[in-house]
């Protein structure tokens, strides 16, 4: 804790967003687990091109102590949430901040006026700027990097939070396992017995904007219940696929089909941070070349998985644990392929019982947790 005063300045201009960008650089400075985002990707994140903000508002702010950056936080209202939760719903995000109780005080601080001068009593967060992106603070799992589209926090900011009345709403797990793994008596089995009625292929490259919509049809509907679920929209989902369909080989999205019918999927991600670790954030002045070699070549050793679903109709069901085991049996095998050695899963709901049981069953360790926070505002 620290005596000095603290100014709080809203994010309005080109010159505060390069602030606000560049404040992870000095919280993290110490941190070797940490990976700076790419600059231009955080400018266009935050900019008018994000579909996020089709149907949301936000604002944002840095701290600042003796004229120096400490801390920043955001304040966003998601008119999907509400639509699913009630408008009395609203989050907070991008929480960096150094340690200390005052910093952290101002911050929530200002967000909660916000969204409670939005009709606003029940936030959750955080969310970069969604659930459907990165979320919550990393609780435990410090000592190891990130995954791409993963985030990082500093080990006080769980602490932090609860200090100013946050509550745990939601723990986000990670597991980590080496896909050359062999299949449990269990998996084969399943397998074998659903062989003739589920077929699993790579996407359809010529038919990419079907597929995406495909893709986002089950996702969709099969995270219909979970908690926290907020829909994709087309404009969201096609986005992040045309942004990715350059980095991702057809193997490592997988299709699973009953009696020629889509009906589950799956999607790992070659772990872009094993490069990005290396450009300071910049792709310049040779950033840009080291990461297309870098896809090109194919020389990423870890990926992650994230993103998987089986429609509603399907789950809990043995054809939907055959469709689970059948999606992951085949991307391992082109994971093998491609020279990766590690995948993290993630995230997966603590609450999501039946996935963290496939998850054991196929040897998979948990690794990370990440902590999403609840607060109930007080009217005024």
């Amino acid at each position: 804790m620290n005596g000095q005063a603290l100014k709080i300045v809203p994010i309005d201009n080109r010159a505060s967003m390069r602030a606000f960008i560049n404040l992870p650089w000095s919280i993290y400075a110490d941190d070797p687990a940490w990976i700076a985002p790419l600059r231009l990707e955080r400018r266009l994140h935050f900019s008018r091109f994000n579909p996020f903000f089709k149907h949301a508002e936000w604002q944002a702010w840095l701290a600042y102590r003796n004229g120096a950056p400490v801390g920043r936080i955001s304040a966003q209202i998601n008119r999907l949430h509400q639509q699913q939760y009630g408008p009395d719903t609203g989050q907070f995000g991008l929480i960096e901040a150094i340690e200390d109780t005052d910093v952290f005080a101002v911050l929530t601080t200002t967000a909660e006026q916000w969204l409670r001068e939005r009709n606003v009593t029940h936030v959750t967060g955080p969310f970069n700027l969604s659930i459907n992106q990165e979320s919550g603070v990393l609780v435990d799992g410090f000592s190891t990097p990130p995954v791409f589209m993963m985030p990082h926090s500093r080990p006080w900011y769980g602490a932090m939070l609860e200090q100013q009345a946050y509550t745990p709403a939601q723990d986000l797990l990670a597991y980590w396992i080496q896909p050359d793994f062999t299949p449990s008596r269990t998996m084969d089995a399943i397998m074998k017995r659903f062989r003739n009625r589920v077929r699993v292929r790579p996407i359809q490259r010529k038919n990419f904007a079907r597929e995406l919509e495909t893709m986002r049809d089950i996702f969709n509907d099969a995270w219909s219940q979970n908690w926290g679920f907020i829909p994709f929209t087309a404009e969201e989902f096609t986005e992040m696929g045309n942004s990715l369909r350059l980095i991702v080989s057809d193997g490592l999205i997988q299709i699973a089909e009953v009696e020629g019918v889509p009906t589950a999927f799956m999607v790992t991600l070659p772990n872009l941070n094993e490069v990005l670790r290396d450009l300071n954030g910049s792709l310049l002045p040779t950033g840009w070349l080291k990461l297309f070699r870098y896809v090109r070549q194919k020389r990423f050793k870890t990926a992650r998985v994230a993103l998987m679903g089986v429609r509603k109709a399907y789950q809990n069901t043995p054809a939907g644990l055959a469709q689970a085991f059948m999606l992951i049996d085949e991307s391992r095998k082109v994971m093998i392929s491609e020279g990766i050695e590690g995948v993290e899963l993630s995230w997966i709901l603590e609450s999501n019982t039946p996935m963290r049981n496939i998850l054991n069953n196929i040897g998979s360790d948990l690794y990370k947790r990440y902590r999403v926070y609840e607060k109930t505002l007080q009217v005024t």
